[in-house]
């Protein structure tokens, strides 16, 4: 294939000339010679020693293919007499730097041949480990970055400020507090509580860890807070319902000098959401486009209808998404649909879900909540019919269960488990937990039970729900008052969250 840049190509100098390039190489896979035309002089040095490291840089993520290191040497030698720079470029291209590989590789998701290229490379510096477990935590693959940072220790190479702020996005999104805390002590000892971002990412990792009280003293002990710094505490105030305290420091944010970004008003209105605050909810939406003339992104109009929606205000939830600029996608009819469940209207909630049918068909989450609504009517014929279409299509229920971490351990649930070693203990102390729950007012939700049995036994089966088994298994583990954490892979159900409330009260343990 040959590309004959003409006319239009002479109006594009530098780099955003080199971006026209780079989308022949994206969108083609790459080309087998770049002609500069009759013009081709025309364009500036600096434009051609870019488009040498660009040639360069693509034979780094294709492992020298000979045409692009073809197209570097010819520009090279059209350059006369190349100074420092286009031979820079042209040492790198052959070189072929492993820490550039390695980050490249992962920010393609090609997770495996980065971690191929890590593992022969003969000298690891701190930049090629800070690379790789970066590229884990980027990846989702949380346990293999801090398996590899703990790997890195014992081999005696010293993190830096960078290598800590990924373990510690490990942490957070596996909810592993008690390794974030020893690098917290890792932190301190090395002497980077002043780096910026290690302070935010501890802030982050101990609101999304559950310890949103630790996060709150780090942050007023910061000086020198950014955007992100701010924005880490306002969304762990959302994630733990605390909506006004999200809007209060969202005041003092507005008056440090520190201006808001979009993801500043995602997280508060998330807040709002969750908190129930839907005047506030569209306030905070009206400043974010009249006073700060930012333009919303689909997932600010899908947290405005979970706001309204949360609320019962399904009808001018469904006036909101009507009055979208765009036409709505999935995060917003799915936030529209889940407040159908909460709500149980199913004429609207069948509306919801058949565009999401449409939008999203791989997407086995909206089947489920729409045969829990009919579940909660009590039609049971048309919910198993949702459930024989799921099948139909081949489609995979992820299987919910919950972590509980004792010391090190980690204790996997799921609903009805028997296979922990000391399941007849736990389900002992479940049943004690029930029969108190009940004294103190507590009533079983079982509408949104999926089953047409009885109501005794759909009782007996939301029961052992598998948070319900790892809190009483943290309480037997525990000592009486300790704090106890557990992580759910999917949403909580309403029985299981009210149940959470009762037992923090009748046992004095704080369960979240």
């Amino acid at each position: 294939m040959r590309f004959r840049f003409l006319g239009i190509c002479l109006k594009m100098v530098g780099f955003g000339w080199i971006q026209h390039c780079g989308s022949y190489f994206t969108d083609f896979g790459g080309v087998e010679r770049v002609d500069f035309g009759d013009g081709g002089s025309m364009f500036g040095y600096k434009t051609r020693v870019s488009f040498l490291c660009l040639c360069a840089y693509r034979a780094h993520l294709f492992v020298f293919k000979m045409w692009e290191i073809e197209a570097a040497k010819l520009l090279f030698g059209e350059d006369g007499r190349p100074d420092l720079v286009s031979c820079n470029a042209m040492i790198s291209g052959y070189t072929c730097n492993g820490k550039t590989l390695t980050t490249a590789y992962s920010r393609l998701n090609e997770i495996e041949s980065a971690r191929l290229l890590f593992d022969e490379s003969s000298e690891k510096i701190p930049a090629s480990w800070n690379s790789m477990i970066s590229g884990y935590t980027q990846n989702g693959l949380t346990e293999a970055a801090i398996s590899l940072f703990q790997e890195m220790q014992m081999s005696k190479v010293s993190p830096n400020p960078v290598t800590l702020t990924s373990i510690l996005s490990a942490c957070a999104q596996l909810g592993a507090l008690s390794l974030g805390k020893w690098v917290h002590g890792l932190v301190n000892s090395k002497s980077f509580e002043s780096n910026i971002y290690v302070s935010t990412a501890l802030i982050d990792m101990y609101a999304k860890c559950g310890s949103i009280r630790e996060a709150r003293q780090l942050f007023d002990f910061m000086l020198g807070k950014n955007v992100v710094t701010w924005n880490a505490m306002i969304s762990g105030y959302g994630l733990h319902g605390q909506g006004q305290d999200a809007l209060k420091l969202f005041f003092e944010m507005s008056h440090s000098g520190v201006a808001p970004n979009c993801v500043t008003f995602l997280s508060l209105l998330y807040a709002c959401s969750h908190a129930g605050l839907v005047k506030e909810g569209e306030e905070i939406f009206h400043s974010m486009v009249h006073a700060y003339h930012f333009t919303p992104l689909a997932e600010h109009y899908a947290c405005m209808v979970d706001i309204l929606g949360r609320a019962g205000q399904l009808d001018k939830a469904s006036k909101f998404m009507k009055g979208m600029p765009a036409e709505p996608g999935p995060a917003q009819w799915g936030a529209l649909l889940g407040a159908c469940v909460i709500h149980k209207d199913k004429n609207l909630a069948r509306v919801a879900s058949e565009r999401l049918f449409e939008l999203d068909p791989e997407n086995v989450g909206y089947y489920v909540l729409l045969s829990n609504l009919y579940s909660a009517e009590r039609n049971y014929p048309l919910a198993a019919s949702v459930r024989r279409d799921v099948k139909k299509r081949k489609l995979a229920k992820i299987l919910g269960c919950t972590l509980i971490k004792i010391g090190e351990t980690p204790n996997v649930f799921t609903s009805g488990d028997q296979s922990h070693p000391q399941a007849s203990t736990i389900y002992a102390m479940l049943e004690k937990l029930i029969r108190k729950m009940k004294e103190a007012g507590f009533q079983t939700e079982t509408d949104r039970a999926l089953h047409d049995v009885e109501e005794e036994e759909k009782e007996l089966m939301i029961n052992v729900h598998s948070e319900k088994l790892a809190i009483a298994f943290g309480l037997i583990a525990t000592e009486p008052g300790n704090e106890i954490r557990i992580f759910k892979n999917l949403r909580v159900c309403v029985d299981c969250d009210t149940a959470t409330k009762f037992i923090s009260k009748i046992t004095e343990s704080h369960c979240g």
